[in-house]
C-alpha cells in the first residue's frame, strides 16, 4: 500500500483549489448562509477529547440553530441517551464543526468554530417547547463558513424517494442491543416500546 505522508505529496496529486473553493470562505453568516441554515432540519456535530473524534446528528423542524448574531450560534441539547459524548469533548476541547443537511438541495453547508456550553436559565428557558426547557445549550463562535457543492449528495442519490431503503431489511435497534448485551436489554420488546417513549421523551 502506497501511503501519503507529506502535504507536499498529497498537493502533487491533486494541485491547487480553484477560486469557486475558496472564495465561498466567511468568517461569519452572510445572508445566504443564514437562508441555508434556516431551511435546513439537521446537522452532523463533530467534537473532537482526548479519546478522539465524535459526530453527533442533531435535528428539529422548528429551526436547528438559532443565530445569535453574525458570528455566533446556539443550538439546544434536547434529551438524548444521556452519553453526552459531544458535551464531554466540549467541555475538554471546544474545536467543533456542524455539517447541514437540507432536504431537497444537493448544497450542504459546512461551519467550524469553537464552543461552549451554556446552562444559563433565562438562554434555556428561551428555547423551550411543549413547556420543556433544554439541560444545556451549545454556544458557538464561528471561525468559516462555506457552502459544500453537491457532488456528494448527486453521487449517493440521497434524496431519491426511489433509493429508500426498507427499514426491514435493516436490523432494528432493538435486535441491536439483544445482541451486544446477550440479551440483557433490547430485544421486541424494546422495538415495540420505543416509538411512544420516544414521542412523550422527544423534548
Amino acid at each position: 500500500m502506497s501511503i501519503i505522508a507529506t502535504i507536499e505529496q498529497l498537493e502533487a496529486i491533486y494541485g491547487q483549489p480553484n477560486e469557486a473553493s475558496t472564495v465561498k470562505v466567511a468568517d461569519r453568516i452572510t445572508p445566504p448562509y443564514r437562508t441555508l441554515i434556516d431551511a435546513s432540519p439537521f446537522a452532523a456535530l463533530a467534537t473532537c477529547g482526548p479519546e478522539g473524534l465524535d459526530c453527533s446528528p442533531r435535528g428539529e423542524l422548528n429551526g436547528l440553530v438559532r443565530i445569535h448574531d453574525e458570528k455566533t450560534l446556539m443550538m439546544p441539547d434536547r434529551r438524548g441517551n444521556n452519553r453526552v459524548d459531544s458535551l464531554r469533548n466540549i467541555v475538554r476541547d471546544p474545536r467543533v464543526a456542524l455539517l447541514f443537511l437540507i432536504p431537497g438541495s444537493g448544497n450542504t453547508l459546512r461551519i467550524n468554530g469553537r464552543a461552549q456550553v451554556s446552562v444559563d436559565p433565562g438562554l434555556l428557558a428561551s428555547f423551550r417547547i411543549d413547556g420543556k426547557a433544554p439541560r444545556s445549550v451549545i454556544v458557538m463562535a464561528i471561525n468559516e463558513v462555506y457552502f459544500q457543492c453537491a457532488r456528494a449528495i448527486v453521487r449517493s442519490d440521497l434524496w431519491n424517494p426511489d433509493k429508500r431503503v426498507d427499514p426491514k431489511t435493516l436490523p432494528t435497534p432493538g435486535k441491536i442491543l439483544a445482541e451486544m448485551s446477550e440479551n440483557r436489554v433490547g430485544g421486541e420488546t424494546y422495538d415495540r416500546e420505543w416509538p411512544e417513549r420516544a414521542r412523550q421523551t422527544l423534548w
